[in-house]
């Protein structure tokens, strides 16, 4: 079910979660433009484009945080029906390609075949919509990466960082002092006032994580 995310409503925000393992998938549109980004469509294409038709928004691009299955098996449906470019970071390509694998491994069968990323993200990246850039954040895996909306002051973090938590580092690409290095020296530099949407469960915010979260301290 789609909910409003409590940041500044600059921007239509809203986060939700989709797909076999609940991920979180955020749509962040401009209301003036109507354009629109897709972040981590882990499934339920049709819940996704139903609910932009609903906030009448166009999808200029589908961005991933990382290419574990549960964050990228709609991304197929929702190119084909929109147009809309797939972005990813290169170091998860090797992941996106392994999509079979990685269903097989955590025992969920699936039959979707992946079309490759149109595009790369880079670190400070310009996302091109809504005021958004694109800050590698690898940890969880080689390529992930947390999407930063300063208008909005918002933060998609993926798996990077949770409330009260950090990514795990234990699947084939972790590495634990690279996701720390990441909060810290990425993650917690930005404002602490900023919601964090992480890849799944509830929004927290840089200056909760800052003071309370046992795994990173500033």
């Amino acid at each position: 079910m789609s909910q409003n995310t409590p940041v500044n409503e600059k921007y239509i925000i809203r986060t939700f979660p989709v797909g076999v393992l609940q991920c979180n998938c955020t749509i962040v549109g401009d209301p003036v433009s109507q354009l629109a980004l897709v972040v981590d469509p882990g499934g339920d294409a049709r819940v996704i484009l139903e609910l932009l038709t609903d906030l009448n928004l166009k999808v200029v691009a589908i961005i991933h945080t990382h290419a574990h299955f549960d964050h990228i098996l709609a991304a197929g449906e929702i190119k084909e029906a929109t147009g809309a470019s797939i972005y990813l970071h290169e170091g998860d390509f090797p992941l996106w390609k392994g999509l079979e694998q990685q269903c097989s491994m955590f025992g969920f069968p699936s039959d979707v075949k992946l079309p490759d990323p149109d595009f790369y993200l880079n670190d400070d990246h310009d996302l091109g919509c809504c005021g958004g850039v694109a800050i590698h954040t690898p940890g969880h895996t080689p390529g992930s990466t947390s999407f930063w909306f300063e208008r909005s002051n918002l933060l998609i973090a993926g798996d990077t960082l949770f409330k009260g938590a950090v990514g795990r580092t234990d699947f084939p690409g972790g590495n634990f002092e690279q996701i720390t290095a990441s909060i810290r020296e990425r993650i917690y530099t930005l404002n602490e006032d900023a919601i964090v949407i992480a890849g799944h469960g509830p929004p927290t915010t840089i200056r909760d994580e800052k003071h309370g979260n046992k795994f990173v301290r500033p």
